[in-house]
């Protein structure tokens, strides 16, 4: 019998009012930092701080976490990891809610990005500007945010066994050293990836309550189907 472990995902008390109200303080924060005079020049000076102490081993860590969570590597991982569960493992439900989980963390910060607009950090004003990125697209990291709902994603699949315990811990730490990461690098403010941490979580929130709704009907139909066609 196929593992449906994540038919059913953890789900927030008033999961729509918590992933609204997570997703209303994104834009607040973004919108705040944005507009208030100072605010980024003042956050600048973190990442000159950083730019001026780099250390080639935290460099090099720095630099594999920008490739790993980049939307390249990022998507090919979801990719491999959902064809692993359905193709070996067989469990599609798992496959799918595990995609879209980790996945939700681009969308979110895609839209979010869209809704606060705020420039980057100027590399030239960085002692050793590492990945120079300019645009408007800098709140918030979907770096972290990438991290944060794969971090979940991750911890889904393990909830209930052994390794829950250790992939819980394991994703908060990697979805901190992703945020580390990205402004030691010098391509987001520290409010930046602070907003990233709260929109994955608001991501994960609304996606969970809205999985847990049509998953297990759409499923059933497909079963039904899938009998009625059998048993012609």
């Amino acid at each position: 019998m196929p593992d449906t472990r994540l038919l059913t995902l953890p789900e927030a008390p008033h999961w729509i009012l918590s992933g609204v109200l997570l997703a209303a303080a994104v834009v607040i924060l973004g919108l705040t930092v944005q507009l208030v005079p100072g605010f980024s020049a003042g956050e600048l000076g973190v990442d000159q701080g950083l730019s001026m102490h780099h250390v080639a081993l935290l460099t090099g860590v720095a630099m594999a976490l920008n490739l790993l969570f980049g939307p390249v590597v990022g998507l090919a991982a979801i990719a491999i990891i959902a064809a692993l569960l359905l193709l070996v493992r067989r469990a599609p439900v798992n496959a799918v809610a595990f995609a879209l989980t980790a996945g939700s963390g681009w969308v979110a910060s895609e839209i979010f990005k869209v809704l606060v607009t705020r420039q980057r950090p100027d590399a030239a004003l960085l002692f050793d500007p590492l990945a120079p990125e300019s645009g408007t697209d800098s709140f918030p990291s979907g770096h972290v945010t990438f991290a944060v709902t794969l971090a979940f994603a991750v911890y889904f699949l393990a909830r209930g066994t052994r390794w829950a315990k250790f992939a819980a811990v394991s994703g908060v730490v990697l979805a901190a050293l992703v945020a580390w990461s990205r402004v030691y690098i010098g391509v987001h403010y520290p409010s930046d990836v602070a907003g990233s941490l709260l929109a994955g979580t608001a991501a994960v929130i609304l996606l969970a309550g809205l999985w847990n709704r049509f998953a297990p009907l759409a499923l059933r139909k497909a079963s039904c189907s899938h009998f009625m066609h059998w048993s012609r």
